[in-house]
């Protein structure tokens, strides 16, 4: 299992998880710069993801939606602030409607997920930051360690496939 560590901070209003992976730097770099890639490991299992958009610039909007089992669909976006490839990204998650519209009335995160080598592999640090306490909680409350712990114990397999 990739997820070695998951910390939350309500105080600072963080939720890091860090992960080790057997596969370079650059590679698992291309994972999040690729579309195509990125739908095979973003979303838990049970929740595949299809990217729509992908202008994985800065200043660019991602947009995807999550498939449940029962069919529903969860949309989100993201807003790209900065770029340092292979060594991280920066961003603002959202949830969105089903025309990728934000939804107000749901958190907001600000991300930055960086990239480091350890031996032949990356450790990779998914740090996520939130306006409020409230906004954090609310988040763990819909189940994100799960889901995105779930999500990311799946690069390895996809890498090594």
């Amino acid at each position: 299992m990739p997820v070695i560590d998951v910390t939350h901070d309500i105080d600072a209003r963080t939720l890091t998880i860090t992960a080790e992976f057997a596969a370079p730097r650059a590679r698992v770099w291309q994972i999040y710069a690729d579309p195509r890639q990125l739908e095979r490991i973003w979303g838990p299992p049970s929740h595949p993801a299809t990217f729509v958009d992908h202008d994985f610039t800065p200043g660019g909007r991602v947009t995807y939606f999550m498939t449940g089992p029962d069919g529903q669909k969860f949309s989100g976006y993201w807003i790209i602030d900065s770029i340092d490839e292979p060594r991280g990204f920066t961003f603002r998650d959202g949830f969105a409607d089903d025309d990728f519209n934000p939804v107000e009335s749901l958190p907001v995160s600000v991300n930055e997920y960086t990239f480091a080598e350890k031996d032949a592999g990356t450790v990779a640090t998914y740090l996520s930051r939130y306006d409020s306490a409230e906004a954090l909680e609310k988040v763990l409350e819909m189940g994100i360690v799960e889901g995105a712990s779930g999500a990311i114990d799946q690069i390895d397999v996809f890498l090594a496939g």
